[in-house]
């Protein structure tokens, strides 16, 4: 990284680091490593280091520092209450956002190929480098640091806007809530369908549709359709899908679906 990059870096994050490569690693993408590795063959064994292992390390520094602030600050919570308030917090539906607010895709060091495809951009590009940038401030400065800032960037904004909309938690296992659903309803059960696979091994996108039966017919009535970096992100966002959209209907009529309900993915 040139020197105005790495301070521009350490403007957003509020953290100054002492030992620059760390912050470097945790930046540099296993596809931007191998490539270098591949130039310097010819130099004997050279070893580039990519931020998959300093990933592993933000995710646990993230989870127990996420854990400790939410023990002590909701102390008349249930351990299912924690558990699903620490599960979104976590969640890569959070993450995404707060990475594109210190828009880190500006700072990846990428491969060509994943340039060309657009990871600067990708969501699960973006949170491993959240998180290994969170173990990089956890190596150079410890952990109250790291804890400051996952409390400031991570924490304080989202409970704030949780607060302002009413304090409820919310909603992370979209499927879950859809299965209490369409049980409430008398529906069958929503069928959950990989329907397109895309992208490189270690970088993939999966399409998954949750089609649900609202009649006798064989052929779904309703299609949630979504894309995610996991199988099972992808699904829980088309659950999010039906549920919202058979909210919505459940609120203009008695009867849990209309007749001539749309064939069509549900936006």
């Amino acid at each position: 990284m040139k020197e105005r990059e790495i301070t521009a870096l350490e403007a957003a994050l509020g953290y100054h680091f002492r030992r620059r490569a760390v912050i470097e690693q945790a930046v540099t993408h296993s596809s931007q490593a191998r490539e270098q590795e591949a130039q310097l063959a010819g130099e004997g064994k050279y070893k580039v280091r990519d931020n998959e292992q300093m990933e592993f390390l933000g995710d646990a520094v993230l989870a127990l520092v996420t854990s400790e602030e939410l023990f002590h600050r909701f102390p008349q919570f249930r351990e299912g209450e924690l558990s699903k308030l620490r599960a979104h917090l976590v969640s890569e539906r959070h993450l995404i956002r707060v990475a594109q607010q210190l828009e880190l895709g500006h700072y990846l060091r990428l491969g060509r190929g994943e340039e060309k495809s657009g990871g600067r951009g990708k969501t699960a590009l973006l949170v491993d480098a959240l998180e290994a940038i969170l173990a990089a401030i956890y190596l150079d400065g410890g952990f109250e640091v790291a804890r400051e800032f996952v409390v400031r960037h991570v924490i304080e904004p989202e409970l704030e806007h949780m607060q302002r909309e009413g304090g409820t938690l919310p909603v992370t296992d979209f499927k879950s809530a859809l299965q209490e659903a369409v049980q409430g309803l008398g529906l069958p059960q929503p069928a959950y369908v990989l329907v397109e696979e895309s992208g490189p091994e270690h970088s993939k996108t999966f399409t998954v549709e949750a089609r649900l039966n609202t009649k006798s017919s064989k052929e779904p009535e309703l299609v949630g359709r979504a894309q995610g970096s996991t199988k099972k992100t992808a699904e829980q966002d088309a659950a999010r899908q039906l549920l919202t959209f058979l909210a919505s209907r459940s609120k203009a009529a008695e009867a849990p679906v209309a007749e001539g309900a749309p064939h069509s993915a549900v936006k």
